[in-house]
C-alpha cells in the first residue's frame, strides 16, 4: 500500500539543504512552532497537497544532477511511515537521504517509535534539534541555528549516541 505524503512544497534543485544538488521536500505539519522559523506556513497539519511516492521518484529520476533528497518541513518525523517508503524507493535509484527534524537524536532514541526509527535507518545524515532564534547563524553550514547538529546516522545508531558528521 502506498502511503500518501502531505507536502507544503518542493525545491527541485537546492544547494543549501545538504551537500550536492538536492531535491528538497517540505512536508506539511509541525508540532514545534519554533519562534523565527523560516517555514511557518508548514506548521498547520491541514493544508498543503497530497503526493505519492511514485510521483516524487519519477520527478527525481528525470534530473541526473540530483545527488540526493532532503526531507524538511514542517516536521518529517510526523510523516515517518510515508517518508520511509519514499526513502527506500529513492535509495533504490542511488539517492542519499538527509532529514531535518526539530527533535534531537537523543529524543528519538528515547522514544523508540518504530516508524521514526525506520526512517532514521534510511538516512545518511540527520540535522537535528529545534531552530533557536537566539542561536540563529548564517555561518553554520546547512543549519539555521548553532544548536543544530549534522549527524552521521549510521555511526550514531551503531554508537547509540549522536556522532557528528564531518560535512
Amino acid at each position: 500500500m502506498t502511503e500518501k505524503l502531505h507536502i507544503s512544497g518542493i525545491i527541485p534543485e537546492s544547494i543549501v539543504d545538504g551537500p550536492g544538488i538536492r531535491y528538497t521536500i517540505f512536508v506539511q505539519g509541525c508540532p514545534h512552532h519554533c519562534p523565527g522559523c523560516h517555514n511557518p506556513q508548514t506548521h498547520p497539519f491541514e493544508g498543503g497537497k497530497e503526493c505519492s511516492t511514485e510521483e516524487i521518484v519519477a520527478e527525481v529520476k528525470q534530473d541526473p544532477l540530483i545527488s540526493g533528497v532532503t526531507f524538511s518541513g514542517g516536521e518529517p518525523m510526523c510523516q515517518a511511515k510515508a517518508l520511509t517508503e519514499l526513502a527506500k524507493a529513492l535509495k533504490n535509484i542511488g539517492k542519499n537521504i538527509i532529514c531535518y527534524t526539530g527533535y534531537t537524536f537523543e529524543q528519538l532514541m528515547e522514544e523508540q517509535d518504530p516508524d521514526r526509527m525506520e526512517l532514521l535507518k534510511q538516512c545518511r545524515y540527520l540535522i537535528d534539534g529545534p531552530f533557536l532564534l537566539a542561536e540563529k547563524s548564517l555561518m553554520v553550514k546547512f543549519r539555521g541555528s548553532k544548536n543544530q547538529r549534522i549527524l552521521d546516522v549510521r555511526a550514531s545508531l551503531e554508537a547509540g549516541a549522536a556522532v557528528e558528521a564531518g560535512i
